[in-house]
């Protein structure tokens, strides 16, 4: 999957640009603040409609402007144009013109996989950080999976709302709960199947990637969750031990809703012993092998954005990864200082200089 051309309108600091990219690697420089990650983020917001900073989408459109798009040429088995336009009041993506009323229905055509420094968070942060970076990564690559999982938060705030009527008025109906339940494990398990096979095929990959960049291979993934080793009435059966705590939080306390993901190391949780810098490099892995599974799954690589990955590595260890990246996959980096990058890999790149939002191909 490569993009060929890329038209922005007022998105962050570029007014009205148009770029044609190599189907291979793209350098994208200059110093920090002239607007490199905007670039690539809006690439990554025309393939999943959202930002990888976190960002709300009001901010994406250019101050004083009411309206923001994102249009790209996108091959992969196909050639079509792909186009997001953005208000104050939403946003609305289209395929060849025709507008594609679902956001679900969507993402999952265009294939992005992102590193960007505020991935160490993915290791460091909170399970819901790390829930949904699996949620978005599995969505890409299966469909079904962002339908089931918009099924079940919604079958969740459903039994939650219903857990705080039943604290109020002491005298609900159990039968509605255990309908509610039941709809939240059925969905539940699939979600569960499909993140622990997602797991499984990383751990099959990331080791010896782990090994290939630092010389390290006992790196896996733990996957925790309370469907572990689903069984359907020891699940139901936790539910309705918990029912009584659970109407007086409010709230569901079981459910792959608090699944989470350990990177361990010789057995020990990376997040508390592992140096800043062997995270970063299990998180180069991860991506790296997500680049495989994709691959694998759909028969094609997805686009790669490395933002700002060089700015703490020295340069043996960059062209050691970027060795790693297979020659088809359309790459974007991002970087303050072109120097880093192997002479080898410059000469086969198209290189693009920013300098305060002007984007020159140098």
């Amino acid at each position: 999957m490569k993009i060929q051309r890329l038209k922005l309108l007022n998105f962050r600091n570029y007014e009205k640009i148009e770029l044609i990219f190599s189907d291979n690697y793209n350098i994208i420089y200059g110093n920090n603040g002239s607007g490199k990650t905007n670039l690539v983020e809006s690439i990554y917001v025309l393939a999943l409609t959202k930002s990888f900073r976190g960002s709300v989408d009001k901010v994406l459109i250019m101050n004083n402007k009411d309206i923001c798009r994102i249009e790209g040429n996108i091959v992969d088995k196909y050639k079509n144009n792909y186009k997001l336009i953005m208000k104050d009041k939403g946003k609305r993506v289209k395929i060849n013109n025709t507008k594609i009323d679902k956001l679900s229905d969507y993402i999952s055509k265009i294939s992005v996989v992102l590193f960007n420094p505020d991935d160490l968070r993915f290791i460091k942060d909170s399970p819901s950080i790390r829930r949904k970076a699996v949620n978005l990564e599995i969505s890409q690559i299966n469909n079904g999976y962002l339908k089931n999982l918009n099924a079940y938060n919604k079958v969740l705030k459903q039994r939650n709302m219903y857990l705080k009527t039943m604290n109020i008025n002491g005298n609900s109906s159990y039968e509605y709960l255990d309908i509610l339940t039941n709809k939240l494990v059925d969905i539940g398990e699939k979600i569960y199947i499909s993140r622990k096979k997602y797991i499984d095929l990383l751990n099959e990959r990331i080791g010896d990637i782990y090994n290939k960049i630092c010389g390290i291979f006992d790196l896996k993934l733990e996957y925790i969750s309370d469907y572990r080793n689903f069984d359907r009435e020891k699940i139901i059966s936790k539910y309705k031990d918990n029912v009584q705590r659970d109407i007086i939080l409010g709230k569901t306390s079981f459910g792959i809703h608090h699944d989470d993901i350990y990177f361990k190391y010789n057995n020990f949780n990376l997040k508390d012993y592992g140096s800043e810098g062997q995270q970063k490099n299990a998180i180069i892995a991860y991506k790296l092998a997500e680049l495989d599974i994709f691959y694998t799954i759909r028969k094609e690589y997805p686009i790669l954005i490395l933002d700002d990955l060089f700015s703490e590595l020295d340069k043996y260890k960059i062209n050691n990864i970027l060795s790693l990246i297979n020659k088809d996959i359309q790459t974007f980096i991002t970087t303050t200082d072109i120097d880093k990058i192997d002479k080898n890999i410059l000469k086969n790149s198209k290189v693009f200089e920013i300098i305060d939002g002007v984007v020159r191909e140098d």
